[in-house]
C-alpha cells in the first residue's frame, strides 16, 4: 500500500491572532505535559491498528513550538516507535518567531525534524500589529538564521495578502525579505475574515480590500515570487524546484493521511473522519464519521488546486477510465476566457482561474 502522511495537531497558542479561527487554547506546563502524553498514547494506539508506512509527518497548530523541543522530540520518538517511517521522510514542525527563543533547533534537527514552517505573515511591523502577531520582523529574521545555523535547509515562510493598510510596496518588502532569508518555500494566503475572529467582530470598521484589490495583490505576488525564484505550484504555495511540501501534496493528490488531535481530519482506507474540536473527546478516542472519500469528483477538485492540474494519465490510472470528453470541452470553453489551459495531457487553471477556483471547479464538475 502507498505510504500515508501523518498530521499531528498541537492546539495551543500564547494568544489569538485577530484573523485566526483555528482550534487552539492557552496552556500551562501541566496541560502541555498531559497533551504530550495523550498524543503519544494515541499515536501508539493507531500504530497497533494500522500497518502503514509514513513518509511525511507534520506538526501543525496552533503553535507547535510552544511544546518546546523536549516534548516535540518525545512525540516524534513516539511516531518512530509506533510506525514504520520512510528513511527520507519529510518531517515538518510549525513555529512562530514569538515562541522560539528557548527552542533548541539543533536538538530538533538531530532528532529527525528536517523542515520548518515559520509564521511570518508580514515583514512590516505595522501590519504584524494589525494582525495581532506577537513577533517583530527582527524576531522572524533571527528565527530563520538560528534554524539555518542548526542545519535546517528546508524552510517555509507564511505570508498574508490584503492585510489592512498593506500596499504593493509593503508587500514587495515582505516577499523580498523572504527571498533574502534564502528560504526554500513560501505560502501566501489572501486574508479571509472568518466568523468567530476579532476581525469578524470589527469587519464593518476595518479598511478591508475589495475582491478586485485582493486579486491585484494575488496576481502581483505570483509574478513577483516567480521573478524571485519561487514558481507557483499550488493556489497559495510557491517553492524552489524540489522543495514543494510533500505533506501537503498528500492532500492535493487525494492520497491518504492520518490526522491526530482535536479538530484533526483523516482520509484512510477510503473513509474520511475527524476528531471534534474538544480535548476530552480526543482523549476519549471519540471519532466523528464524515463520509466516503476519494471519488473522481473529489480527485478532480483537489488536482485543479495544483498548477500541474488534472493530469489525464494519472486520472485514468486511478479510476480506470479516461477524463470525460464533456469536462475537456467545458475546460476549452473556460480557456477562451483565460481561466483554464487545456493540453493533450492535462487541464489546469491559470492565475486568473485560481482567483475564482471554486466557481471554475464547480462548473467543470457540473459539466463533466
Amino acid at each position: 500500500m502507498n505510504p500515508i502522511g501523518l498530521y499531528l495537531h498541537i492546539p495551543f497558542c500564547d494568544g489569538k491572532c485577530a484573523y485566526c479561527n483555528f482550534f487552539s487554547r492557552r496552556a500551562d506546563n501541566d496541560r502541555l505535559n498531559e497533551y504530550t502524553e495523550r498524543l503519544i498514547a494515541c499515536i501508539a494506539d493507531w500504530g497497533r491498528k494500522i500497518d502503514r508506512t509514513v513518509d511525511t509527518v507534520y506538526f501543525g497548530g496552533g503553535t507547535p513550538s510552544l511544546l518546546g523541543h523536549d516534548r516535540l522530540i518525545a512525540v516524534l520518538e513516539g511516531v518512530y516507535r509506533s510506525f514504520t517511517v520512510s528513511a527520507h521522510a519529510e518531517i515538518t514542525v510549525e513555529v512562530n518567531p514569538s515562541s522560539t527563543d528557548d527552542l533548541d533547533f539543533a536538538a530538533l534537527r538531530q532528532a529527525g525534524f528536517n523542515r520548518l514552517s515559520i509564521g511570518l505573515q508580514s515583514a512590516n511591523d505595522n501590519e504584524l500589529e494589525i494582525l495581532g502577531r506577537r513577533h517583530s520582523v527582527d524576531d522572524a529574521r533571527r528565527t530563520v538564521r538560528r534554524a539555518q545555523a542548526a542545519g535546517f535547509d528546508n524552510i517555509s515562510l507564511d505570508v498574508m495578502l490584503a492585510i489592512p493598510e498593506q500596499t504593493v510596496n509593503s508587500l514587495d518588502k515582505t516577499l523580498e525579505f523572504c527571498a533574502s532569508c534564502h528560504v526554500q518555500h513560501i505560502s501566501a494566503y489572501i486574508l479571509k475574515v472568518e466568523e468567530g475572529t476579532k476581525f469578524y467582530q470589527l469587519k464593518d470598521k476595518l479598511p478591508l480590500f475589495t475582491d478586485d484589490e485582493q486579486a491585484a495583490f494575488y496576481e502581483h505576488t505570483v509574478e513577483k515570487l516567480s521573478k524571485l525564484g519561487y514558481p507557483q505550484y499550488e493556489i497559495s504555495n510557491f517553492a524552489q524546484k524540489g522543495c514543494e511540501s510533500r505533506h501537503n501534496l498528500h492532500y492535493w493528490h487525494d492520497d491518504e493521511y492520518l490526522g491526530l488531535g482535536p479538530s484533526a481530519h483523516s482520509f484512510l482506507d477510503g473513509k474520511r473522519f475527524y476528531y471534534d474540536s474538544d480535548f476530552q473527546c480526543f482523549y476519549d478516542g471519540h471519532i466523528c464519521d464524515e463520509s466516503d472519500g476519494g471519488d473522481s469528483d473529489e480527485y478532480i477538485m483537489l488536482a485543479l488546486r495544483l498548477t500541474e492540474g488534472l493530469r489525464f494519465a494519472e486520472y485514468e490510472r486511478r479510476f480506470h477510465q479516461p477524463v470525460s470528453d464533456r469536462l475537456i470541452k467545458s475546460a476549452r470553453n473556460l480557456q477562451s476566457q483565460g481561466l483554464c489551459e487545456v493540453s493533450d495531457t492535462s487541464v489546469s487553471l491559470t492565475v486568473k482561474g485560481f482567483l475564482v477556483s471554486n466557481a471554475v471547479i464547480a462548473y467543470l464538475l457540473e459539466n463533466s
